[in-house]
């Protein structure tokens, strides 16, 4: 099998693996307060008002033109918006059987997962918490954990959704320490999961709230020199890589990732992932999607 060296800000490399007839493409894409909320409105303030129907109308245009077997989303209100999306989608003729959300300490925006491929197990992390400063804190969004059959084996994925940058600590200035507290306690439950990475074949999917080389990235890609997963590159048509856009300042960053085990580097279609940058994806969410598909190796014949 050919290797590629690709630029990975943590000097790993991602293999071509070589087409075959079983492939699936995922895709990890926050949805920008699918819930209720408090939002302005044609410059009036509204009060837990529920995500724009023209908003929702692009959200769902672009999920169709993704195309992804597995959706991991984050910003989803919970399970009644989660089968909302799920309903809206099947009417268009978009169908995902599989529909999980998790509920844990944050109340009004959680992560879940719409999967077509049958899902053999499902773990809910919401006991994930970490020492911050003089106490204890939990994982705000926890962390969900699905599993799905391919015939190379099973594959895990795991979704997140790390703090925000809003904080009220002056202590922890846009809460980094908190977010890289986080990190560390989910991939705790990763390696406990998966003692040896390098053997077991899993993702990691979500908006992490920080760049490729701060300290979550960093946290999930490795622990000194062992490597536990490694980042799938992803930029646009037009080689741009950001995956934000923070209206109030114009600022636009690269804050969701796919991160995939070593086993799974070579079935990652050409090295890398894709970012889309159609019209309606800016109206749909403050984030673009990330989106990656898969190319599982065929089985080698048993000698006769």
């Amino acid at each position: 099998m050919k290797l590629r060296r690709l630029s990975l800000s943590l000097g790993l490399v991602l293999g071509v693996g070589g087409l075959g007839a079983e492939s699936f493409t995922l895709a990890t894409y926050n949805l920008a307060n699918y819930t209720l909320t408090n939002r302005q409105i044609e410059g009036a303030f509204l009060a837990a008002y529920p995500k724009p129907e023209n908003e929702k109308t692009a959200l769902r245009r672009v999920l169709h033109d993704l195309d992804a077997d597995i959706l991991a989303l984050q910003e989803i209100g919970g399970d009644e918006f989660l089968r909302e999306l799920q309903r809206d989608l099947r009417r268009e003729g978009l169908v995902y059987a599989e529909a999980v959300v998790l509920d844990a300490v944050d109340p009004h925006r959680k992560i879940g997962v719409l999967s077509r491929r049958p899902l053999t197990h499902v773990g809910r992390h919401t006991d994930l918490d970490f020492k911050y400063f003089t106490g204890r804190e939990s994982v705000k969004r926890g962390m969900l954990e699905v599993r799905f059959d391919t015939r190379a084996g099973e594959v895990a994925l795991f979704v997140v959704h790390l703090k925000s940058r809003w904080t009220e600590r002056r202590d922890d200035p846009e809460a980094r320490e908190r977010r890289g507290r986080e990190a560390t306690a989910a991939r705790g439950r990763v390696l406990a999961l998966f003692p040896d990475p390098a053997e077991a074949r899993f993702i990691i999917a979500g908006d992490f709230n920080e760049g490729p080389l701060h300290r979550p990235v960093r946290a999930f890609s490795r622990i000194g020199e062992r490597a536990i997963s490694a980042l799938v590159p992803a930029a646009d048509s037009r080689g741009e890589t950001w995956t934000y856009h923070y209206r109030r300042n114009d600022e636009y960053s690269r804050v969701d990732f796919v991160m995939v085990s070593a086993p799974l580097i070579p079935w990652v279609r050409a090295g890398r992932g894709h970012i889309p940058d159609g019209p309606l994806v800016r109206r749909a969410s403050d984030h673009r999607p990330v989106v990656v598909t898969f190319d599982v190796p065929a089985l080698t014949a048993p000698p006769e």
